[in-house]
């Protein structure tokens, strides 16, 4: 819609408050601010929540790998064989043997849950960018040495170089009963993934080690698997479930966290349909305004019509006017969703001192900070929806303008 420079300099003229027309000045304004806090509260929470389901996948799958197979019984014999089969197969970028069992440790006295977790060297190099403190490559077999989360290390109060105790229900049998199992182990390094739930309880060892402490053998329990496409993982791994039939059970990511993954896509969902109401709520605050400056303006109208203004130009005039609002809101809201996100940070820091509230829990949250990703398509999504809401409320109040009678408005004048 191209406006001619008359049309152009009434809109302008009719964006600015004059004499008895604050009130309607005041209703534009609170439109504009309404659209820019509709705008930027989706651009915040959709990226926030983005980030938070990219976080989440990119660390649980960064540990876990696409898929895991696990033997029936929890014990995999010949598992050399089944590694060698899997990392043949089309598709399959990784498969490393594990060892993950739920214990006890104990140092000083307190005694904690670990996730005892035997891995072979390569894969324990892995974590070089998740160690926070030590030496990983301390973690030899027969060397009695571990890492362990950051959050399970301030939780057992220990340190590099300190010993902890785990111990294994499943020990030896004696005429007086089962003896559980207790091996020290000490401290090499402490990591920290960045899942709290993983940084609290992990525990991570030689795979020789985990089979001595654990009363093994040579079997294992798990095969950790990584692929080119994570999205396709289901079909890469499906002639493997086929061949593992009977032995083993395959579960990709998606089925391993699937409740979490679907409540974070309807919360998502709900939340954009939620915060669009106050687009929406925005957007009928344009329409009242516009209906207050028609209302105002009538007489002006009546006057433009009788001097050739065409009920084309009026309804140019009033979109224009009303869309403006819109689009300065949205642009405005843009900015301060980027901004918010770029300091996420601070903001609920300063929040957290002004309520005295922890906002974010990492116990409850399971990530360390507010994650944020911004998707660029569905920003632009936020921004049109927008945009087309206000001119769909400029119509009614641009059309009832156009069909202003100048005779019957000018009759008494």
């Amino acid at each position: 819609m191209i406006l001619t420079p008359f049309e152009w300099m009434i809109a302008k003229r009719y964006m600015l408050p004059g004499k008895g027309e604050r009130f309607i000045a005041l209703v534009a304004g609170i439109s504009l601010a309404a659209v820019m806090l509709g705008v930027a509260a989706l651009v915040i929470v959709m990226s926030v929540m983005n980030g938070f389901r990219a976080e989440l996948v990119d660390k649980i799958v960064g540990l876990n790998g696409h898929a895991i197979i696990q033997a029936y019984g929890g014990r995999l014999d010949n598992w050399q064989e089944v590694v060698k089969d899997v990392r043949a197969t089309p598709g399959v970028t990784r498969a490393s043997p594990l060892i993950e069992q739920p214990l006890l440790a104990t140092f000083n006295g307190r005694v904690e849950a670990v996730l005892v977790r035997g891995n072979q060297p390569e894969d324990i190099a892995r974590l070089a960018d998740k160690k926070l403190m030590g030496n990983l490559a301390a973690l030899q077999p027969g060397a009695s040495q571990v890492a362990i989360g950051a959050r399970l290390a301030q939780t057992l109060g220990a340190r590099i170089g300190d010993t902890i105790t785990i111990i294994n229900p499943q020990g030896r049998s004696t005429p007086f009963g089962t003896v559980p199992r207790e091996i020290g182990y000490e401290i090499a390094a402490v990591f920290e993934i960045g899942i709290y739930d993983y940084d609290n309880a992990f525990v991570v060892m030689p795979l020789e080690d985990a089979q001595t402490l654990l009363l093994t053998g040579d079997s294992i329990g798990t095969i950790e698997v990584l692929t080119s496409d994570p999205d396709t993982v289901g079909e890469t791994l499906a002639p493997v479930t086929q061949r593992l039939a009977g032995r083993a059970i395959v579960s990709d990511w998606r089925t391993i966290n699937a409740s979490l993954f679907e409540a974070l896509a309807v919360e998502r969902v709900a939340m954009f349909v939620v915060l669009s109401i106050i687009v929406l709520v925005a957007v009928f605050n344009i329409l009242s305004s516009l209906i207050m400056l028609v209302r105002a303006k009538t007489r002006d109208i009546a006057i433009l019509r009788t001097m050739g203004a065409t009920r084309r130009s009026i309804t140019k005039i009033f979109v224009t006017a009303g869309f403006l609002i819109g689009a300065m809101g949205t642009i405005a809201g843009l900015i301060l969703g980027f901004v918010a996100l770029e300091f996420r940070q601070s903001v609920v820091g300063v929040v957290e001192l002004f309520t005295g509230e922890q906002l974010w829990d990492p116990s409850i949250r399971f990530l360390t900070e507010l994650p944020a990703r911004t998707d660029p398509a569905e920003v632009t999504t936020i921004a049109a929806m927008a945009l087309v809401l206000s001119f769909l409320a400029t119509l009614y109040p641009a059309l009832k303008a156009a069909n202003t009678d100048p005779v019957q408005v000018l009759r008494y004048e």
